[in-house]
């Protein structure tokens, strides 16, 4: 299939393939279309859909700290959030079936949190049938491109060499991007929720840094688990904010030692470099 679709030069040093009118890295075309052909989705699954570099990591630890704030308090030791990486928390389908590992979606507690980078046009259809909840990020396309220009460059095999840094930005421009055009990507999002408000959250990386708490509280009505008058009277939202704190998530042993990924492994120490996966 790949010999016949465009393909080109990536922003970092590795080709990417035009599908279905957006841009897929090499090693996740396959994973891409089988997830699209074989996942089914449960009406209670929260999916959170993310351009790349936008702050994934963050909003991964957040939403699951506000969902299981009931399972586990903030302010405890045994959290899952400090002693474990978000990505093992709250994984990517990707890795899930890069790894071959379907079977880990069938032994998921309900609801279960799941995220991806894909457009909405490539989401699996049992997605937007179900009726499940789909939470989506983005960010200023500037600091999406810098962070993503800093990131494959720490994570290029040893040999490789970037594509200039001009290239890659006009390429970028052209709308060469994992996922994208960003426009594009993000646009797809911006009318479901606008459509569908009740099944699509439309937030933006720049406002959740503003105003965490007031966007914990928004994303916690959306996900149908308000926080009651006496939970926000005891400070339950400002604990989440210290819990999902940057420096905090970033002295976590897991973020300083582990990995995640399956055919590409990445250090969890890279994804700590600034504010944004």
């Amino acid at each position: 299939m790949t010999s016949t679709i465009q393909t080109s030069k990536g922003l970092g040093f590795a080709p990417w393939y035009k599908y279905q009118n957006f841009w897929s890295p090499e090693h996740l075309l396959s994973v891409t279309l089988d997830m699209q052909a074989t996942f089914k989705a449960q009406p209670s699954d929260i999916i959170l859909a993310t351009m790349v570099k936008s702050g994934t990591t963050w909003l991964k630890a957040i939403i699951f700290a506000v969902f299981n704030r009931h399972l586990y308090a903030s302010t405890h030791k045994n959290h899952p959030l400090l002693n474990s990486s978000p990505h093992d928390c709250f994984p990517f389908i990707h890795s899930i079936y890069e790894k071959n590992n379907q079977n880990q979606l069938d032994s998921m507690p309900s609801p279960r949190l799941l995220a991806v980078h894909v457009p909405f046009s490539h989401l699996p259809a049992s997605i937007t049938e179900s009726g499940c909840k789909v939470v989506y990020l983005c960010r200023n396309p500037k600091d999406v491109f810098v962070s993503l220009r800093h990131y494959l460059d720490k994570m290029k095999p040893v040999g490789c060499e970037m594509t200039p840094f001009d290239e890659a930005f006009d390429l970028f421009c052209q709308g060469v991007f994992p996922f994208g055009p960003f426009w594009d990507q993000m646009v797809e999002y911006w009318r479901e929720s606008i459509k569908s408000p009740e099944k699509v959250l439309f937030l933006k990386y720049e406002d959740l840094k503003e105003d965490l708490a007031e966007n914990i509280k928004k994303l916690a009505k959306f996900l149908g688990c308000s926080f009651s008058a006496e939970e926000v009277k005891r400070g339950v939202v400002e604990e989440i904010v210290q819990l999902c704190d940057f420096e905090t998530m970033k002295n976590v042993k897991a973020n300083k030692e582990g990995e995640h990924g399956a055919l590409v492994r990445f250090k969890n120490t890279r994804l700590f470099l600034g504010r944004g996966r």
